[in-house]
């Protein structure tokens, strides 16, 4: 017999927002129970945050109503939210590295401390500590922020929701920036906040995560409520079907192209400490997958042939001839093209715009004559943003105010405005939205029709398999294990991956 269902802690009804004439949210509804992990999934840009941020006071709806428990509420800015027991954790945690642990903890909603009152320090370090230990975390709330890992500042702004008796606590890709251990860590002091009642709004795109943890998980689909299932009685391939409206098996777009001539061969490559004896090669129309645990040397070789850290032994041979690539211009002009594993910090303007992001790497094709001209500049951007599908206002907008999967098209849009023969492409699908996902492997399949060279580095098992000709693996360093399409499997590739020397080829 089904338990009796809990009343709703929070509910939204009716959620519609616009920014100018983008509609990211329509009629949205949402209910969250107290005890209870209620997962929202969607694609980037299905409107996840944005209904986050309106709970949590960052927008304000255009229309409809909050209720808490049975009574509608105004939630005009993140003070009022505080008020009424809303926490919201960002994927990068908003803390003062400057100030200590517990200052961070009690900032802005201290209950000791007024404006004519001195502050109690020992009875601050010592509710700071309650706190902390109330989640397991051993941090000295003395210590300063500086210096500390992503996971332990958000268990510091975790440490701040209790402190303001935070019933509602919402989590914005709180483990994007997680090892597997902080990310076990995080979920165990998520379930103990569960079990003592209260109601957490998790946001992952991570499957398997969500289905660790939630106990409900509701779907957003171009800013429309979709469904919402209970964990138990779902499945993966049902919740990808309802966040995209297709199957699984789409996912993994690869069509049979017979390889041309060499593109790229590398000779025994190796960089001091890094990598050694690295041999492969890319052929015109063919992907080829490089697997390997993190630190195996994968991106650094990337890196090498990509002349950001130079190869300090070996060959690299472009098209036939024989190169030495000592920098990214060199690179460059060899019609090689890098898109990088970060790409916030290595791939991105976020301040700049579309089109100013898309001609970075080109201003010298576009503008021979050195001046740039700004309406060119957006013509060509527009070009790719049809193309790729890029979801924005326009090319005018900053790139920093798109979501993740647009992004990364912005960082391939880069690289194809150079018209590269091979591309290197670095955890292209970290991060994204598994519909976005898709759209990446579509361009990929459609280079490789078209004869690029596709140099393949993917943590995805599954990507890496779906997607590549032929697949090589690096372990510390070291290629060992070649397989082709038809002989790889998970078993074979991980076996590759952690050394063992029966799967080496």
């Amino acid at each position: 017999m089904k338990a009796p269902q809990r009343v709703p802690l929070l509910t939204a009804r009716g959620i519609t927002k616009a920014f100018g004439p983008v509609t990211v949210l329509r009629d949205v509804g949402f209910d969250l129970r107290r005890g209870e992990v209620h997962s929202l999934m969607g694609e980037n840009g299905a409107g996840k945050s944005t209904l986050l941020k309106i709970l949590g006071g960052i927008h304000r709806a255009d229309e409809g109503e909050i209720l808490l428990g049975e009574t509608p509420v105004a939630i005009p800015d993140p003070r009022a939210a505080q008020r009424h027991g809303i926490a919201l954790i960002h994927q990068e945690p908003l803390t003062f590295p400057d100030l200590d642990v517990a200052e961070n903890i009690f900032l802005g909603h201290d209950r000791n401390a007024s404006f004519f009152s001195l502050i109690n320090w020992r009875r601050r370090y010592a509710e700071a500590r309650a706190l902390l230990d109330s989640l397991g975390v051993k941090l000295d709330p003395r210590a300063k922020v500086f210096g500390l890992s992503i996971a332990d500042q958000q268990m510091v702004e975790m440490a701040g929701a209790l402190s303001q008796k935070a019933e509602v606590l919402l989590m914005d890709e709180p483990t994007a920036s997680l090892t597997p251990d902080e990310v076990r860590q995080l979920f165990a002091i998520v379930r103990r906040l569960r079990d003592q009642g209260t109601a957490i709004v998790f946001i992952s795109h991570r499957l398997e995560e969500v289905f660790e943890i939630s106990d409900r998980i509701t779907v957003l689909r171009d800013g429309r409520h979709v469904a919402t299932r209970e964990r138990s009685e779902t499945r993966v391939d049902e919740v990808i079907r309802l966040m995209v409206g297709r199957p699984l098996s789409s996912f993994y777009e690869k069509s049979a192209v017979k390889p041309g001539k060499p593109l790229l061969e590398v000779r025994q490559l190796a960089r001091r400490d890094r990598f050694q004896g690295i041999d492969l090669e890319v052929r015109a129309g063919e992907i080829v997958g490089m697997a390997g645990l993190v630190g195996a040397g994968r991106t650094d070789v990337a890196r090498a042939l990509f002349g950001i850290a130079p190869a300090t032994g070996g060959e690299i041979v472009v098209e036939g001839r024989a190169v030495t690539i000592r920098s990214p211009a060199d690179a460059i002009r060899l019609g090689i093209a890098l898109v990088p594993e970060d790409r916030q910090q290595h791939g991105l303007l976020p301040p700049f715009s579309i089109a100013q992001n898309i001609s970075a790497a080109s201003l010298g094709q576009l503008f021979p004559n050195s001046w740039i001209q700004p309406k060119r500049e957006t013509a060509a951007a527009e070009t790719f943003r049809t193309q790729l599908k890029i979801v924005s206002r326009d090319a005018r907008q900053e790139t920093r105010e798109l979501s993740g999967g647009n992004q990364q098209k912005v960082v391939l849009a880069k690289w194809l405005q150079t018209d590269p023969t091979l591309l290197i492409l670095d955890e292209p699908t970290r991060g994204i939205d598994i519909g976005a996902k898709q759209e990446v492997h579509h361009l990929m399949n459609e280079l490789s029709k078209q004869g690029k060279g596709i140099l393949l580095i993917s943590s995805d098992l599954p990507e890496i398999l779906g997607m590549s000709d032929r697949i090589i693996v690096l372990c510390e360093g070291r290629v060992t294990g070649r397989f082709s399409r038809a002989e790889a499997t998970p078993e074979i590739i991980m076996a590759a991956a952690t050394g063992h020397k029966e799967a080496a080829r």
